[in-house]
C-alpha cells in the first residue's frame, strides 16, 4: 500500500488513552492510517520530518467570532496594549480620518472603559473626525460608540430623537441628547448602516482571520453567529460567504457555523405543522469535515464586562443596575423549546446568572415535553454561576462554554464587578469538570485575542493582569486544559469521533509546538509558539522539511 505522507521524528501526544504516545504518524486521503511500526513496509509518496518537536492534535476554538476577527484585524486597533486613555483614541481616530476620502466611515474596534478614563463621546468625537462617520466598538462586541455624523447617516440629525430601544440602551446627555453611547439591541439601527458588507470584503475578513488561526494553530473553530447583520453577522447569504472562503483557499480551519435565531422562522408542512427552521429543512448537522451547520445560537442577555450581563443582584457600585434581558424569558422559552422540537441543538449566550436561570429553566422544560437525551444543548459564556446552577447545567447534559483568555484581560475588572465574597463564580471550570461536564476551550474572539496558548496558559494559572488569581479552586491542570481545547471543543459540536485526538481513522490534524506544555514550568505556558500548523496531513503553516 502507498499512502500521502508519514510525519516522522517527533513527540507526538495523541490524547488517547489507547495510544498516548508516538513518534511518527501515517496520513491518506486527510486522515490518520496508523502510528510507528503500523507504517512498517508501507509506501510514502512523502515524509515529513518533525525535527523531535511536540505535536498535539489541532487546536479547535469552541466559541470565535472568525468574520469579527478579520474586520477588527482590517480596521483602527483600540485594544488596551495598543490604546490607554481617551486622548491616545482621539488621537487614533483623526490620524484614521486624515486618510480616508470624503464621506468614508473611520472604523475602530477594542476599546475597553475599564483601561480607559470611561466611554468615547460624540461630540469628542466630532471635534477628531473632519465630518467622517465614526463607528468605534466596544471590545466585548456588546457596545459601541458612535458620533453625530453616524446618526445623521441613521436619519438622526437631532440626537435628542434617538429612541430608546427594547433589550438595549441608548446613552445620553443631561439634556437628553444621544451621548453616542450604544448598547444590546440599540446597535441594530446603527450596524444597518454599514452593513450587509460586500461579499469581496467578507472573503479578505474571512482570509485575515483564517491566516491568524493557522498561526496560532486552530485547526476546528466553531462561528457563533452568522446570517443577522443587524447583530453579528454580515449578509443574509453568510453560508454561500462561507462556501466560497472554503472553496477558493482563503479558508483553511474547518468551520461550524451557528446561524443565529433571527434567521429562523416557521416554514409550513413540516410533520403537518408549523417548522421553526430554515428553508428546506436545513438544520444542526448539515455539511462535511470542512463547513458544517452548528447549532442555532440565541443572546439572551449582555456583557459581564460592559455590565450589562443580566443578574439577580446589582453591579457593585451601581444599586440599579441588573444588567439587560434581550428578550422577555416567556420570549426565550419559545424560542430554545421551539428550535429544540424542530431538532436544532441550541446554544444560548447567557453570560449572568439570572439570565442563566432563564435558560436552565427552558431548557428543562423542552427535555420534559420532548426527550431528546443526546442532544448536547450549550450555555456560551455561562460566565457567573452558583454551584447549583453547575450542577442543574450537568444533569441536563448542557456543555457551558467559558472563555480562559478572559481571565487575564479582563479578570480584574469581572472581580471588581461583584461582591468580593462571589468572585469564585466567575467562569467556572473545574466545577464543571467535577460535575461531570465536558469542557471545551474557547476565546470569543477578537473580544480576546485567538490564541489558544494564552487561554491554556490562564486556564490552567487563572492569574488576572493584576496578578489576583481569580478562583484558585477552579485551575485546571494542564492536560485538563489541553484536552478543553482539543476534544472538549469537538465534542461540544459532535465531533469527537472525527477530531481532539489523533486515532486511526481521524481527521490529520496537528499542531507542531516550540516546547511541549506538559513539560514545562505552567508559568510559561502563554509563551510557548506554534512552529506548524497541519489540517488533513497538510501543512498549513509553518516551514517542515520534507521530501
Amino acid at each position: 500500500m502507498k499512502i500521502d505522507s508519514i510525519f516522522v521524528n517527533g513527540r507526538i501526544r495523541t490524547l488517547d488513552a489507547d495510544h498516548p504516545t508516538a513518534k511518527s504518524v501515517g496520513v491518506h486521503n486527510g486522515r490518520i492510517v496508523g502510528f510507528d511500526d503500523d507504517l512498517r513496509g508501507l509506501q510514502v509518496e512523502r515524509k515529513v520530518d518533525l525535527a523531535g518537536s511536540p505535536v498535539l492534535p489541532g487546536f479547535n476554538d469552541a466559541h470565535n467570532h472568525l468574520t469579527m476577527t478579520g474586520m477588527r484585524l482590517s480596521c483602527v486597533s483600540l485594544r488596551p496594549d495598543r490604546i490607554g486613555s481617551l486622548d491616545q483614541l482621539y488621537a487614533a481616530v483623526r490620524k484614521e480620518a486624515a486618510t480616508l476620502p470624503g464621506g468614508a466611515w473611520v472604523r475602530g474596534a477594542g476599546y475597553d472603559q475599564n483601561f480607559l478614563e470611561g466611554h468615547p463621546d460624540a461630540d469628542a468625537l466630532d471635534a477628531v473626525s473632519a465630518g467622517h462617520p465614526v463607528m468605534l466598538e466596544h471590545v466585548s462586541g456588546h457596545m459601541m460608540t458612535v458620533n453625530s455624523a453616524a446618526f445623521e447617516r441613521a436619519g438622526y440629525s437631532d440626537r435628542a430623537a434617538v429612541p430608546d430601544f427594547d433589550g438595549g440602551a441608548v446613552g445620553r446627555t443631561d439634556d437628553g441628547r444621544a451621548n453616542g453611547l450604544l448598547q444590546e439591541r440599540a446597535m441594530s439601527f446603527m450596524y444597518e448602516q454599514v452593513r450587509p458588507i460586500a461579499l469581496d470584503d467578507v472573503q479578505r475578513n474571512l482570509r485575515l482571520a483564517s491566516d491568524q488561526a493557522v498561526r496560532y494553530g486552530l485547526t476546528s473553530i466553531t462561528e457563533p453567529g452568522i446570517g443577522d447583520y443587524s447583530l453579528v453577522g454580515n449578509s443574509p447569504v453568510d453560508f454561500h460567504s462561507y462556501q466560497v472562503a472554503v472553496e477558493s483557499g482563503a479558508l483553511l480551519p474547518r468551520i461550524t457555523l451557528m446561524p443565529l435565531n433571527t434567521t429562523l422562522h416557521d416554514v409550513e408542512g413540516f410533520r403537518d405543522m408549523s417548522w421553526f427552521g430554515l428553508d428546506l429543512g436545513v438544520r444542526t448537522g448539515f455539511g462535511d469535515d470542512r463547513l458544517r451547520m452548528g447549532p442555532v445560537k440565541i443572546v439572551s442577555d449582555g456583557s459581564f464586562i460592559g455590565r450589562s450581563a443580566a443578574m439577580h443582584r446589582c453591579y457593585h457600585g451601581e444599586p440599579d443596575n441588573h444588567g439587560v434581558l434581550q428578550y422577555d424569558p416567556k420570549q426565550l422559552h419559545e424560542m430554545i423549546i421551539g428550535a429544540h422540537d424542530a431538532g436544532w441543538t441550541v446554544a444560548t449566550h447567557a453570560v449572568g446568572d439570572a439570565a442563566i436561570d432563564h435558560v436552565l429553566d427552558a431548557v428543562e422544560e423542552a427535555q420534559r415535553q420532548s426527550p431528546r437525551p443526546d442532544v448536547r444543548h450549550r450555555i456560551e459564556h455561562f460566565a457567573y454561576t452558583t454551584g447549583e446552577q453547575v450542577r442543574r447545567a450537568a444533569s441536563l447534559g448542557i456543555i457551558g462554554v467559558p472563555q480562559g483568555s478572559f481571565i487575564s484581560d479582563f479578570g480584574d475588572g469581572l472581580m471588581d464587578a461583584v461582591d468580593s465574597g462571589t468572585s469564585g463564580h466567575i467562569f467556572r471550570m473545574k466545577s464543571l469538570l467535577n460535575a461531570g461536564m465536558v469542557l471545551p476551550g474557547s476565546t470569543d474572539a477578537p473580544v480576546s485575542e485567538a490564541n489558544p496558548l494564552v487561554s491554556i496558559h490562564n486556564m490552567v494559572n487563572r492569574r488576572t493582569a493584576s496578578g489576583r488569581v481569580l478562583g484558585p479552586q477552579e485551575k485546571l491542570s494542564v492536560a485538563e486544559a489541553v484536552r478543553a481545547y482539543t476534544y472538549g471543543s469537538a465534542y461540544a459540536v459532535g465531533d469527537e469521533s472525527e477530531k481532539g485526538t489523533l486515532r486511526v481513522g481521524q481527521l490529520a490534524d496537528m499542531v507542531v509546538l516550540s516546547e511541549d506544555v506538559f513539560d514545562i514550568d505552567v508559568e510559561t505556558i502563554r509563551d510557548v509558539t506554534v512552529g506548524a500548523t497541519v489540517i488533513g496531513g497538510d501543512v498549513v503553516y509553518g516551514d517542515l522539511s520534507s521530501h
